[in-house]
């Protein structure tokens, strides 16, 4: 863990600028800051965005700092959670990056009590601010930088609160550089560590670079006067030397070091020695680069400057500028130094032939990547925090896991998962009693290595989701919710051995399996659901009904009984419309037909009483025959 010591090396007089870069992506943020602006080195700042809580301020003394971003700052109340996170984008997943962060108090608050908190880039803990601070860096601010690689399209630089103290910071800027920068020879690929800068210096010169002049660097870096560093020898005079031509070698990939740093050079008169003191934590490894060029005109030849490297007091390197690159030509050495058993670590160069020479020294801490989330882990438990309404206070922010060196989100426990030890997993989720609304997103399928869950007590609605039911499930608590539906089936896949339903709106039948477990030593609780049905003491489901509702044999019978009703009723209903068809045709006759044959049956209906009288009266004979003719 590094401790607060290292951020004296940037204080106030450090301005940040970035400059021209062969790579396409930077981004600088005004922490706490309303309104974009332009510093002056006519760098942009954004207004703050992409933090994930905390509330703005100012510093007490404005006029004491020169660049806006310097004035403001963020804080993070204990309210919004013990962890924080500035969440940044970038252009793609992958790639690697200079960040740097400017972090100052000045009793904005008041309170005159310098904070306590670590700070972490991409789940590893690289800096730890102690309270009290120094008085200079509490005052005027402290700029700390490092090189940091990515496999994800989002870099997230947290704050984590130690006690109740509220983290600051003012100022965020990153930058993309070339994925190959600053290779070193260790036992993983060197994207596998950050690197945070311990000190970056040049040597016969003043600082200088992005924010101190218009000499640029496009990597963004500054570099600090050696003055700063180095150890007076006894009796050991130095002198500053300037070169009267360019160098050549410079700006190359994959480090792109600016000519700037091989323009002065700082060296030891009548074979005296040079030598440094650098500042630096004793549980980590450290990675040197050294910078030469040979720019004295009065050097022509190898072998007249030759010195060695001593670190620690171990020679570990022999030194022949012109040897290795000619004259007026940049020169890189880098070396890793470990087993550390002290808090400084002693450079010297010692002469062979001539004098030693020096252009600059960088010291970076290799901090090795802490285990990070399972990536589907993530995901899932950013749903969970979105679904379950996860409050501010919880600081459910940045990896749910890491760093390990901090607590996991709160309620929550993480383990290596078994099949990678490189990465970890959630095995426990624990917030009962939180007052939370919303419901359980399906993704938390995606926790494979869940062990317990308990989301008792809180408002929670919604369908238990068919993904929960992870095999790694043991303990499940989603008792004195709001929970509807069924109790999906899939749980009967899991190793549960405690069951707590009771308390919410399911329905249906029990799931055999699930019940089970309360005859084979676990324990279920169900009661308090009014609609389900199935097991003692539960009463009968209906016929019919299944694990899931209706059963299939059911629905079969359902739809035979439909068709039978649908067939009644359209044969009903054929009926009724032949019947309707005859009464629509037995039409009316027309007032003339009916009026024609009336007098018709009238007439006959007198001729035939005519006729029946004649017969009568013939009979009697009175009438002649010839007129019944």
């Amino acid at each position: 863990m590094i401790r607060g010591f290292f951020f004296f090396l940037f204080l106030l007089r450090f301005r940040v600028s970035l400059s021209e870069s062969p790579f396409n992506f930077s981004v600088n943020i005004d922490c706490g800051g309303h309104v974009d602006s332009t510093d002056a080195f006519h760098t942009t700042w954004l207004s703050d965005r992409f933090y994930s809580g905390g509330a703005t301020s100012v510093v007490s003394e404005p006029l004491r700092f020169q660049h806006q971003q310097e004035k403001t700052l963020r804080y993070f109340p204990i309210s919004s959670g013990k962890k924080n996170c500035y969440s940044i984008p970038t252009p793609a997943a992958g790639g690697r990056y200079f960040l740097r962060t400017f972090f100052v108090y000045d009793n904005y608050n008041g309170k005159s009590h310098t904070p306590s908190f670590d700070v972490s880039v991409e789940g590893t803990v690289v800096f730890s601010w102690r309270s009290p601070w120094l008085e200079s860096t509490s005052r005027f601010g402290a700029y700390s930088d490092l090189f940091v690689s990515h496999d994800d399209s989002v870099i997230d630089l947290c704050v984590y609160s130690i006690a109740t103290d509220a983290p600051v910071i003012s100022s965020i800027e990153l930058r993309q550089v070339d994925p190959n920068a600053y290779p070193f020879d260790y036992p993983r690929n060197s994207s596998s560590y950050i690197l945070v800068n311990y000190g970056r210096f040049s040597s016969g010169s003043n600082q200088w670079g992005p924010g101190f002049t218009n000499d640029t660097d496009n990597f963004g870096r500054s570099w600090q006067a050696d003055v700063d560093f180095r150890v007076p020898s006894a009796g050991a005079r130095t002198k500053a030397i300037s070169a009267l031509k360019n160098v050549e070698n410079i700006e190359r990939s994959p480090n792109f070091f600016p000519e700037m740093l091989y323009q002065t050079a700082l060296t030891a008169l009548n074979g005296g020695v040079l030598e440094y003191e650098l500042p630096v934590d004793a549980k980590l490894d450290y990675l040197l680069w050294f910078h030469f060029a040979e720019i004295d005109v009065s050097v022509t030849k190898a072998g007249q400057r030759v010195f060695d490297v001593l670190i620690n007091g171990e020679n570990v390197s022999r030194v022949d500028v012109f040897k290795e690159v000619g004259g007026f030509a940049a020169y890189d050495l880098p070396y890793v130094v470990k087993n550390l058993s002290s808090l400084t670590l002693s450079v010297r160069l010692e002469p062979v032939f001539g004098s030693p020479v020096i252009c600059g020294i960088e010291n970076y801490a290799i901090v090795p990547i802490d285990l990070k989330t399972a990536p589907e882990q993530v995901s899932a438990m950013n749903a969970l925090k979105a679904s379950l309404r996860i409050p501010d206070r919880m600081g459910w922010n940045g990896d749910p896991c890491a760093p390990s060196a901090w607590d996991a989100w709160e309620g929550v426990t993480c383990h290596p998962i078994q099949e990678d030890e490189s990465v970890l997993g959630v095995s426990q989720i624990d917030l009962g009693s939180q007052g939370l609304k919303g419901y359980i997103s399906e993704q938390i399928g995606l926790l494979t290595n869940l062990v317990s869950l308990n989301l008792s007590s809180n408002s929670l609605g919604g369908d238990i989701p068919s993904s929960l039911g992870q095999k790694s499930l043991v303990k499940l608590d989603l008792s004195n919710n709001r929970f509807k539906g069924f109790i999906p089936e899939s749980l009967t896949s899991s190793s549960l051995q405690l069951v707590l339903l009771h308390g919410n709106l399911l329905e249906g039948r029990v799931p055999e399996g699930l019940y089970s477990i309360g005859l084979h030593g676990g324990a279920i609780d169900i009661s308090g659901n009014k609609a389900l049905c199935g097991v003692p003491p539960l009463q009968d489901c209906p016929l019919f009904w299944g694990k899931i509702g209706v059963s299939t044999a059911g629905k079969i019978g359902i739809i035979i009984f439909s068709l039978i009703i649908l067939s009644a009723a359209a044969a009903l209903a054929y009926c009724l419309c032949i019947k309707k068809r005859q009464r629509d045709y037995d039409f009316g006759l027309p007032h003339e037909l009916v009026s024609l044959a009336s007098k018709r049956y009238k007439y006959q209906r007198q001729k035939s009483l005519m006729d029946l009288e004649m017969e009568s009266q013939h009979a009697k004979g009175l009438i002649p025959p010839h007129v019944l003719n």
